[in-house]
């Protein structure tokens, strides 16, 4: 094959909510600046990965109904996370896997499959200007991706400049048993605090004693639960502090909101508990409708998933950019259950 040259993109039809987003906008929150970036790290990184970028190349985030795009260059692209059903002129495409897209064809999604929440990586990744040293689409603020917006018909995405041979060795994936499996009811480990004892006592054993349902008022800010009202103890009130995305806020309704990706850079309500880094991919693929029970969990216990978790990614996809992290070796029935603690 010849050397692929940067490509350009044709959008046809955005989707519900196409964006051009990196792994976030760090450094800023204390300028009142949010994250931002991708909800699904994991299945950005992969995508990435496979495609020979570095884990911080921007990516197309797809959120439940995908656009239509047309390839004006050949191509090496890879699809990860949700599977809405992708196909290239009528048929159906792998996912986690680089795949070779010839110029003139056009990329479609379908009904979705499993999960909310796709990605769709280039080689070369995807051309805007940075905006505090990110590319990450901030819709609420029209900061980064293409002037702050979700593609739109007629808009134009340009791929940087692939790196060497990146043609090579189509059909490269991870593979299956890594894959993360989407349920409509996942468990999600959570450490208390940082704000627990702002709650009644009984308060975090009722959170892990029910079923929780996101609700139709949610977004990438953060998913609003329905399920018991956690209570407080009192109407003790505290200094606004930080935010992290996987934080459970809890208002003065008692239903819990759990922050993701565009997240308020800081809030006033207490945080009963906070989400581990090593589900968040589970978190992010969930949708209205679908349902939550929260498990507790140790801090020393998530350092190590997360740590297996990454050693373990490293280990079938070593990082494009040189950064190799030091992480300790795994089983692969550790790794398994790392990624399917669904139900």
């Amino acid at each position: 094959m010849t050397e692929l040259q940067p490509v350009e993109i044709l959008v046809i039809k955005g989707g519900w909510l196409t964006t051009v987003q990196d792994l976030g906008r760090f450094g800023h929150q204390h300028d009142g600046v949010s994250v931002s970036g991708v909800m699904d790290s994991f299945a950005t990184i992969v995508a990435n990965r496979l495609v020979g970028n570095p884990d911080q190349a921007a990516v197309l985030e797809l959120t439940l109904k995908g656009p239509e795009l047309q390839f004006e260059q050949d191509a090496v692209i890879a699809i990860t996370g949700a599977d809405l059903a992708p196909t290239l002129d009528g048929r159906r495409l792998p996912m986690w896997e680089r795949m070779l897209i010839l110029r003139g064809s056009r990329l479609r999604f379908g009904v979705p499959q499993a999960g909310a929440r796709t990605y769709l990586s280039i080689a070369g990744g995807i051309e805007v200007p940075p905006v505090l040293g990110s590319r990450s689409t901030h819709w609420a603020s029209d900061t980064g991706g293409l002037q702050g917006k979700p593609l739109k018909p007629g808009d134009i995405l340009h791929g940087g400049k692939p790196g060497p041979l990146i043609n090579q060795h189509v059909g490269t994936g991870l593979p299956i048993p890594l894959r993360p499996r989407y349920e409509r009811t996942v468990s999600l480990r959570i450490i208390p605090g940082p704000q627990d004892d702002f709650f009644a006592k009984h308060s975090i054993k009722a959170l892990t004693e029910t079923t929780y349902t996101v609700s139709p008022q949610s977004d990438r800010m953060g998913y609003r639960l329905a399920g018991p009202k956690i209570i407080r103890k009192d109407s003790e009130q505290f200094i606004s502090d930080g935010t992290a995305m996987g934080a459970l806020q809890v208002p003065p309704d008692g239903q819990p909101i759990l922050l993701m990706a565009d997240r308020q850079t800081t809030g006033g309500y207490p945080k009963i508990a906070v989400v581990i880094s090593a589900d968040l991919l589970l978190a992010a693929q969930l949708a209205p409708g679908d349902h939550i029970r929260f498990v507790l969990c140790t801090v020393a216990q998530a350092q190590r998933l997360v740590r297996m978790q990454r050693a373990q990614l490293d280990a079938e996809l070593s990082p494009c950019d040189g950064q190799s992290q030091q992480m300790v070796p795994l089983s692969h029935h550790e790794s398994i259950s790392i990624l399917r603690v669904s139900k």
